[in-house]
């Protein structure tokens, strides 16, 4: 089993993040294009909740398109919520998102926990490529989610 975390401030209301973030639709903007990253159920404008599933294809590795099934799964409005993978490219996937007020903004924590695929082939791909991989996707949400809450985005106002 591996662990990715990684924090990051955003200048905004608890209340203009959770809206932001529990809206699935939003994760689009915020996943590299050369994921070509696709949205398959039909979501309008639902707002996540706990038994809530998205389906989703991801071409995360030579252009290879993977089908993605998520599940929303513990949900605390405002606080956090996790997803978990039904079916995708990992043996298993849990990512919990989770908001602490603080310093007139949000600190927002993404904590994953996945295991890989394919025994020892999986173990080698995490090493070679799969780890730089979920670290480059991380680095660039970071960088679109500053450009989105910042004073030309989403302001706290």
């Amino acid at each position: 089993m591996y662990q990715y975390t990684t924090e990051q401030f955003l200048p905004v209301s608890i209340s203009k993040a959770w809206d932001f973030f529990s809206s699935p639709k939003n994760l689009s903007l915020i996943t590299p294009p050369e994921m070509h990253f696709k949205i398959l159920t039909r979501l309008e404008d639902y707002t996540i909740f706990e038994g809530m599933h998205i389906d989703y294809i991801v071409k995360p590795v030579l252009g290879i398109p993977f089908r993605w099934k998520t599940e929303i799964g513990k949900t605390l409005p405002f606080n956090y919520f996790v997803d978990k993978q039904l079916s995708g490219p990992y043996s298993s996937w849990e990512h919990q998102h989770t908001f602490i007020e603080k310093n007139g903004g949000v600190l927002m924590k993404d904590e994953i926990s996945y295991k890989m695929p394919l025994g020892y082939m999986g173990i080698i791909a995490h090493k070679l490529f799969v780890r730089r991989k979920i670290e480059r996707i991380f680095n660039y949400r970071r960088n679109m989610l500053n450009k989105i809450f910042s004073e030309n985005g989403i302001s706290n106002n």
